[in-house]
């Protein structure tokens, strides 16, 4: 699943289990994008065979045309590791859009993002790469 960044002040400011941050217990985790990773913006339809599936018919086409010939998407800057359109990205590169393409109904959004970024870094980077232990740090962390 091509998931970009965090999606607003609204989940910045809620916890795990939708208490304020300032109230998370410890060893709670809250999803949040790091700077610099873009594990997500690995496209490449063979290596993601359930996000296509999970894609209605308008936004599978959307995400082929974004794959880029390295399998990248199109719009991810390598050098800077950042997205060139975030601001209008797909909604299938929002987080936001996870449950609704990938969830089941009462599932937790928080707890399947950060479920996905896991899956999604270690394949790219590894289970020991700097980019895991940022995100590891990042979702940890305290607000």
């Amino acid at each position: 699943m091509a998931v970009a960044t965090g999606e607003g002040p609204a989940e910045a400011e809620v916890g795990a289990q939708g208490r304020p941050q300032a109230e998370r217990t410890r060893g709670e985790e809250r999803w949040q994008c790091i700077s610099g990773c873009g594990c997500c913006c690995r496209l490449d339809p063979s290596l993601r065979p359930e996000a296509l599936e999970a894609l209605s018919e308008s936004q599978r086409a959307t995400y082929l045309t974004m794959v880029g010939a390295d399998g990248w998407c199109i719009h991810f800057d390598t050098g800077g590791r950042r997205c060139r359109i975030y601001a209008s990205r797909p909604d299938f590169c929002r987080v936001s859009s996870l449950i609704e393409l990938f969830g089941q109904r009462g599932e937790d959004g928080n707890a399947l993002a950060i479920a996905c970024c896991k899956q999604q870094i270690r394949s790219e980077d590894g289970g020991r790469g700097k980019v895991i232990r940022r995100f590891l740090r990042a979702i940890r962390r305290p607000r």
